[in-house]
């Protein structure tokens, strides 16, 4: 078995501009660097066959390159109990029917459908028994953040390997966009 989903990932530059933003939280776990992405579309466990038929399915899409813009912080849960901080990412057509295309190919491929709306962001920390008025403080401290013109070239097939320390994510295979 093996732990998939699809997602974009960032450049250097990128990575390193948004890494800034994780300092100075208590109870805050930061998702390393390195493991910063936008997920399009989380697959699970499955076995390699099933692996091998999701990936001949990204394979086929045909989608033309795109930008998006990364703007404003939120959090999954509620202010009291709030347990992921998240960099916004605004919607736009062609995020969405990539992330449309994305689906059907891991739905006929023989993926379970998602049940969850598709909800763009990037996971900057999980939280666990962060004070509430630290996060709004953190929040306000940490200002705007926004980047545009964030150039979308290609999408990538991740496997997730789960340890102590948290995920690991490896790319299996990049699907370029054009």
């Amino acid at each position: 078995m093996i732990r998939l989903f699809v997602g974009i990932g960032f450049d250097e530059e990128l990575t390193a501009r948004i890494a800034t933003l994780q300092r100075g939280l208590p109870g805050a776990r930061w998702i390393e660097p390195a493991n910063l992405h936008l997920t399009l579309r989380f697959i699970g466990e499955v076995d390699e066959d099933l692996a091998e038929e999701i990936h001949r399915g990204l394979d086929a899409l045909v989608e033309p390159p795109f930008a998006l813009t990364l703007a404003g912080l939120g959090l999954f849960g509620d202010r009291h109990q709030a347990h992921t901080l998240w960099l916004g990412v605004e919607r736009s057509d062609a995020l969405s029917r990539l992330a449309a295309r994305i689906e059907s190919a891991a739905v006929q491929a023989g993926a379970e459908p998602e049940t969850r709306r598709f909800n763009p962001h990037v996971t900057l920390a999980r939280l666990k028994h962060t004070p509430p008025g630290r996060i709004q403080d953190f929040i306000d401290a940490t200002g705007p953040f926004r980047e545009e013109h964030v150039a979308v070239e290609r999408f990538t097939l991740f496997r997730s390997t789960l340890g102590r320390q948290g995920a690991q994510y490896d790319a299996l295979e990049h699907y370029p966009l054009g």
